[in-house]
């Protein structure tokens, strides 16, 4: 009976040494997913419009926390916005930007703003081209950047390493300076919601410094799809020019002749700035483009949505298409709603409807066309002057 006695006692001991001695101390190892998970609840976090005390550290966070994933584990990357292209996608050279925010600015200058891309090409090629033709015409004065999504600031920041102003940071750069005449030049293309937004961002600073904000792209709304001006038409005739040079056309009437159409993809609007669109369509039919016609990704307003447009170019009695943005970048919406594999992009159902021959995307920003730049540049004169 002892021995027995004495074997369950040493039985019971090994058992306890081995649950609860020394082991218990080391951490559990993690599984993919759950080290997939971390890094896509750090991207979520970062994926927010407001700036706050922890977002430099957050970005830094979650790129270090990408970096030490497996190729198999990027794959599993999945949250409510994350996904493996967030840090995963190939966007172009970012050596080759300029996030402008430098100091030393002098008393004048020339805020460029936009709504931003996360793309790098189109950043470089799109942007940059704008801001780089203002500063050329105007060497006296200093010209930098803001950009109105902070969640492309985020992005660029985690993936690139370097950040670029929000409109408060450029502004408070700008005061820090000492500027005193500050013209705004936003690239956005109309009196809608991000330029409203920009305008209340500048009232906490009236009576601070002089400020002057220039046209958007499109200039004035209007009241009603009829209105049209002469910033529409020079922009109508640009982007146009530069679709059916691209196509391999001698003119918009040999691409007609050919049944070919041009579709104009728009980013959309709630706001009621929307009828912008409707004054493009107006626009092009005014310059005699039968064969053109403006949709928007939103479907705001509602003939843009791209069912309707894929009814009115086939109603017509066009046999090819071919796709472009109307958008100052050529980022995510331009390579992925506009010229994305997904059944839901407009390539895909322009094909799906089978209604034509052949439909092709021009992967282009407003931003790269020279007509257009110097429909700013016309802007940030009139402002400076």
């Amino acid at each position: 009976m002892k021995k027995l006695l004495v074997v369950l006692l040493s039985l019971v001991m090994v058992f306890a040494m081995v649950s609860c001695g020394g082991k218990k101390d080391e951490p559990a190892v993690k599984t993919d997913q759950e080290l997939a998970d971390e890094v896509a609840a750090l991207i979520d976090k970062i994926y927010v419009q407001e700036r706050t005390e922890t977002t430099d550290a957050d970005c830094l966070a979650a790129k270090a926390a990408w970096d030490a994933l497996t190729d198999a584990q990027k794959e599993l990357v999945e949250g409510e916005e994350a996904d493996p292209d967030y840090f995963g996608r190939d966007t172009g050279d970012a050596s080759k930007d300029d996030p402008r925010n430098q100091d030393n600015i002098g008393e004048k200058e020339i805020l460029v703003v936009s709504f931003g891309t996360s793309f790098n090409d189109s950043r470089v090629k799109d942007i940059k081209a704008i801001e780089d033709a203002i500063q050329a015409a105007n060497p006296d004065w200093s010209v930098r950047r803001a950009f109105t999504a902070q969640i492309i600031i985020n992005d660029i920041q985690a993936r690139e390493g370097y950040a670029i102003d929000n409109m408060d940071q450029a502004l408070e750069r700008a005061l820090k300076n000492g500027v005193k005449t500050l013209v705004v030049q936003p690239t956005h293309l109309m009196h809608g919601a991000e330029y409203d937004e920009l305008c209340d961002a500048l009232k906490a600073y009236e009576g601070k410094m002089e400020i002057i904000v220039a046209e958007p792209l499109l200039g004035e709304v209007g009241s009603d799809a009829s209105v049209i001006n002469a910033d529409k038409e020079a922009v109508a005739k640009a982007v146009v020019e530069a679709a059916v040079k691209e196509a391999g056309f001698e003119s918009i009437e040999k691409a007609d002749s050919d049944k070919v159409a041009f579709v104009f993809m728009g980013h959309g609007t709630s706001h009621t700035a929307k009828v912008t669109y409707s004054q493009m369509q107006t626009q092009m039919g005014a310059l005699g483009y039968k064969n053109v016609f403006i949709g928007t990704v939103e479907g705001e307003p509602e003939e843009t949505e791209c069912e309707n447009v894929i009814a009115a170019v086939k109603e017509a009695g066009y046999t090819k298409v071919i796709l472009r943005p109307l958008m100052v970048v050529a980022g995510d919406h331009a390579n992925n709603d506009m010229a994305g594999d997904e059944d839901d992009s407009w390539k895909s159902m322009f094909i799906a409807s089978k209604n034509f021959e052949s439909v092709d995307c021009q992967i282009s920003g407003l931003g790269r066309v020279p007509a257009v730049i110097d429909v700013y540049l016309a802007h940030t004169e009139a402002a400076v002057k």
